[in-house]
């Protein structure tokens, strides 16, 4: 535990990106509220988590992270969140064909609510309200009333990610994610005519499974191909929420953020000396920290001390997020600045953030080849750094949404408009996010070739 830390410190530090409250003593009552409830994650869980990333951060597995830009109330459903969950166990079985290693998976689901944004006001047609921050703090409807952070919204946020984390436990445990189901839904996909340059490794996976049963190791002699391990993570942006979700582990004695198995830092919310990074540094939990193109080498030295002071594996990720083109000019830097520290991290690709534009049809939005770029220019460095690749995170849909262009259907500026369903920023929709999967999966196999090769 980080000495003198008290779960409730960072109210005297600077704070960015969060809402002021017009009723504080409704605030008081959601808080004390929260403040009784189960912890939505447990301290064993965390830790276990932990141990994964710190193999992750030597090479010995591969982090997935990915989910929704922003949870929304409105669009909650048990069909969305299994169509999430299906595509991620499909990219994690296409990623563990390229890497060799175990596939980390962890979602931006049951508590990505809320989000930072560039300005504190939008204007339409002349009126001027403030920005929309994610549904546990305001809504998205364009009114004056809509836009009046409520916390009661918080205990709404609360059991939404309850049950998000029911049905996840039991996808994960009874019987939907059984490797072999997964295998059938990623030869549907390869068999589609835009996706047949993949066949061949959806015909490898095949090939693997059917040895192994054969061999006698299917899903009834193997508990292992019959459920997964699966986690959660969300941004730790509103620190009221966090704060009144913050538990004492019974076995260690020391604090955990209840709300989610892994919580991150946004590029806007790293001060060293902020309200986000005092508390984030007090918890025990995996910590994720987003690095952009402003994030110098030595405000991230002073945040590697102040988030791991004891240079813990897997208690830190580097989320990198650069933009296609911006990679090589500042991920060295930061690499140096790690070495120079012998600091333990975990390093992850967001190819997301950096790569957002506005389409000719006036949507934002975000093309697939840059996003991949951003992605093979990440590796690139790595390999010529020596250094490890630890992991992608992506913003993404199970469902058919036409928010990213490009990729195998061939998304246009022009179909932005017929399935654009995300309330803050555009995501991978379900062919997309597994298309990309299998160009990782090449880009870890080519790796994996070539360190073979070295070994000789």
């Amino acid at each position: 535990m980080a000495k003198g830390w008290n779960k409730s410190d960072w109210r005297a530090k600077p704070r960015v990106q969060m809402p002021d409250y017009p009723d504080q003593g409704a605030l008081n009552a959601v808080e004390a509220t929260l403040a009784k409830m189960p912890p939505l994650v447990f301290a064993g869980e965390a830790r276990r988590l932990k141990a994964e990333l710190a193999k992750a951060g030597r090479g010995e597995a591969f982090l997935l992270q990915g989910g929704d830009c922003a949870e929304s109330f409105a669009e909650f459903s048990a069909d969305n969140i299994r169509d999430t969950f299906k595509v991620m166990l499909q990219m994690a079985i296409v990623l563990t064909w390229g890497a060799k290693v175990p596939v980390i998976k962890v979602g931006r689901m049951a508590g990505q609510f809320a989000k930072p944004r560039s300005a504190g006001t939008e204007t339409i047609g002349g009126v001027e309200l403030p920005s929309y921050r994610g549904d546990i703090i305001n809504g998205f409807d364009f009114t004056a009333d809509a836009r009046v952070p409520d916390p009661s919204r918080m205990l709404q946020a609360y059991t939404q990610a309850a049950a998000s984390l029911n049905l996840l436990r039991a996808f994960s445990t009874g019987g939907y994610a059984d490797i072999h189901h997964v295998q059938s839904w990623i030869a549907n996909f390869t068999d589609v005519e835009e996706a047949q340059r993949y066949r061949a490794i959806a015909e490898q996976i095949s090939d693997a499974m059917d040895f192994m049963a054969a061999a006698g190791v299917t899903s009834s002699t193997a508990h292992e191909l019959a459920t997964v391990d699966f986690y959660t993570s969300h941004e730790a942006l509103l620190l009221e929420y966090e704060e009144a979700m913050c538990r004492t582990d019974t076995t260690s004695g020391l604090p955990v953020a209840g709300s989610g198995h892994m919580i991150w830092i946004g590029d806007r919310t790293r001060q060293p000396d902020g309200a986000h990074v005092e508390f984030c540094r007090g918890v025990q939990n995996p910590i994720g920290l987003k690095c952009g193109p402003s994030t110098t080498a030595d405000d991230l030295k002073v945040l590697m001390a102040k988030l791991n002071p004891d240079n813990e594996a897997g208690r830190l990720t580097l989320i990198a997020r650069f933009g296609a083109g911006k990679v090589s000019e500042h991920l060295p830097r930061l690499i140096k600045a790690v070495k120079e520290e012998g600091a333990n991290v975990v390093w992850s690709c967001d190819p997301m953030h950096g790569n957002v534009i506005k389409s000719s049809t006036g949507y934002k939005t975000r093309q697939f080849d840059s996003i991949l770029q951003e992605v093979r220019e990440f590796f690139g460095v790595h390999k010529a750094e020596g250094t490890v690749p630890a992991g992608v995170h992506f913003e993404m849909t199970g469902k058919d949404v036409t928010e990213c262009t490009g990729g195998v259907r061939a998304v246009t500026d022009e179909d932005l408009s017929s399935r654009y369903h995300t309330a803050c920023d555009p995501r991978l929709n379900a062919s997309q996010s597994l298309e990309l999967a299998f160009l990782v999966a090449e880009e870890l196999r080519d790796r994996r070739q070539m360190q073979k090769v070295a070994n000789l």
